[in-house]
């Protein structure tokens, strides 16, 4: 037995970093750009768009503190076109766009040149400091410049460079930067001039080592660095712990009232078939599960928060507890307030693991050795309990393995209706955000405790049921 978990935990291994792997490839692809993202809530969104003009020093600058500004991997597999450094190029969008252009001529080190010089260009303009007229000719040029970085057609970027040099030679002020204009030019026909389009069809592997975005990104997860939140920039690892105690204390206190109390009902209802009873608690557990728990949450705090009708518990999102309160106190109100959760959280896995327990005990007390253990006189109490349930708990184990991560990931809908902050709302609420550290560190937990919920479900089976043994697996 202690030989399969070992072996077990040594599988988690490999899964856990196809997951991680997974995770990743999502959080790079995630549409936004998170630099801009931060900055531009920093800045309060004042008169910018949802892409915000930043100051580049400032982005280059959030770019390297959070890790962006290395490979995304150990290596790429890609083609002659692209260069191994491309990914030092800041902005998403740009990147891709020279990207494409390398693609298309297949001569990177020319479009480079042709970058260079754009971004020579675009900081001699800066500055320069001019009023009236000069000045919107400027703003004009620094607009066409921008466009300049998000074209790789050659026929639109002529246009552009033409349209660039009609806004400048009509003032003397910016004469001189009809240089840099003429240079851009000589850079695209040199980029057309000297196009290698056969490169696309050579494949190479880029090595990067060990200094990447994913590298760092596992490694400090599991040092328990998940990143920083790009809704307030607080550390992901404050964000978690402050709302994963909320989310654990009433996931296992929902669980062990739903098994506590699921497992003697289904026994009896299983034991007392036909019975008025039984009856009774089989149609009372049905309804139950046929209502969604928002809906019955949303009745409980009508009715039980302060509505129309009575006044026996807090409303949701009433003021906090202060947190100079006495310990006892804060215990006791805490308790109070988590009732009516509690309840919508349990009652739906309550009448689900009852009813799988009626069908497991109902599948049991029909084989022969029960039969024959009723014959040889054994106590009827002692034939179902110890007996008959023992070997009806296979079912409700393997619910335990699919439950178990619900420690971490909570429940949106609930944690959401009673203003509750544990993982499902924080969740819900960086999803919303596009807050992509905090939703993947909930995933990746979600998936560690799936696992260890499956390898606990096993061990269970073969400590219930003799007849389970994994000796044979270990071999």
């Amino acid at each position: 037995m202690l030989k399969y978990i070992l072996k077990r935990i040594l599988i988690f291994f490999p899964t856990l970093i196809a997951i991680s792997l997974i995770t990743f490839i999502i959080s790079v692809n995630a549409p936004g750009d998170p630099v801009d993202t931060i900055l531009n809530k920093k800045s309060g969104d004042a008169g910018q768009s949802a892409k915000g003009v930043v100051d580049e020093s400032a982005y280059i600058s959030l770019r390297h503190k959070l890790g962006l500004d290395l490979p995304l991997f150990y290596l790429s597999f890609t083609n002659a076109t692209e260069s191994d450094t491309l990914y030092r190029l800041p902005k998403t969008d740009v990147r891709s766009n020279f990207q494409h252009i390398s693609y298309i001529y297949g001569n990177w080190p020319y479009v480079a040149s042709y970058y260079g010089i754009l971004k020579q260009f675009e900081a001699d303009l800066a500055t320069q400091h001019f009023k009236g007229a000069t000045a919107e000719a400027v703003t004009q040029a620094k607009s066409y410049i921008n466009s300049l970085y998000l074209i790789y057609d050659n026929q639109r970027i002529a246009n552009v460079l033409q349209k660039l040099e009609f806004c400048i030679t009509p003032v003397p002020e910016l004469q001189p930067f009809l240089a840099n204009v003429h240079a851009l030019q000589n850079a695209m026909n040199e980029i057309i001039i000297n196009r290698s389009p056969f490169q696309k069809y050579i494949p190479v592997i880029h090595w990067y080592g060990f200094q990447n975005q994913y590298n760092n990104w596992l490694v400090n997860f599991v040092k328990g660095d998940y990143g920083i939140s790009y809704q307030d920039m607080r550390p992901v690892s404050a964000v978690v712990w402050s709302a994963i105690k909320w989310t654990m204390g009433i996931s296992f206190a929902s669980i062990l009232l739903a098994y506590l109390l699921a497992v003697p009902l289904g026994v009896g209802s299983a034991v007392n078939k036909g019975s008025r009873s039984e009856k009774a608690t089989t149609t009372g557990l049905f309804m139950l599960y046929s209502l969604p728990n928002f809906w019955i949450a949303t009745i409980l705090i009508i009715f039980f928060c302060g509505g129309d009708w009575f006044s026996w518990f807090p409303a949701p999102g009433e003021a906090p507890i202060p947190s100079d309160a006495p310990f006892m106190y804060q215990v006791s109100q805490n308790l109070y307030r988590l009732i009516l959760p509690l309840f919508c959280w349990t009652y739906t896995s309550l009448a689900f693991i009852s009813r799988q327990m009626r069908g497991g005990m109902l599948n049991v007390i029909g084989q022969d050795y029960i039969r024959t253990a009723r014959a040889k006189g054994v106590p009827e109490k002692a034939v179902i309990w110890k007996h008959a349930m023992r070997n009806s708990l296979l079912p409700i184990i393997t619910l335990f393995a699919n439950v178990f991560p619900q420690i971490i990931a909570g429940a949106l809908v609930i944690e959401t209706i009673f203003s509750i902050p544990g993982m499902g709302q924080i969740t819900y609420n960086a999803m919303l955000a596009n807050d992509y550290p905090v939703v993947f560190t909930d995933t990746m937990f979600a998936a560690i405790l799936t696992l260890v919920g499956t390898l606990i479900a096993d061990i269970l089976y073969a400590l219930v049921d003799p007849r389970i043994s994994f000796a044979k697996l270990t071999a």
